[in-house]
């Protein structure tokens, strides 16, 4: 937890988060990619199954992050309060 007045340092996981994102979503278009190209022996159908996994699979990952809410450690640093300050004030965060 930061005092006031200094500036946010993330750890080296939120660091690297996005390029986990990034990775699985490269690793499962190369897939696709690879199974098109050995099926149908065409590099235009490869390319665009490959392009397209991996934007479908960033974007799902990404919205699948979204949807989960930040436990009261993480809602403290957002806010940049203390932990106990935050739940005081909504009391459905226990």
């Amino acid at each position: 937890m930061t005092k006031p007045g200094e500036p946010y340092k993330p750890s080296r996981q939120d660091r690297l988060r996005p390029a986990e994102y990034v990775g699985g979503a490269a690793i499962a278009a190369i897939f696709v990619g690879a199974v098109a190209l050995m099926a149908t022996r065409d590099w235009t159908i490869a390319l665009i199954g490959l392009g397209g996994v991996f934007i479908v699979v960033l974007v799902v990952l990404a919205l699948l992050q979204m949807a989960i809410k930040p436990d009261a450690s993480e809602q403290a640093e957002i806010s940049e309060r203390g932990p106990d300050e935050h739940t005081e004030d909504r009391p459905g965060l226990h």
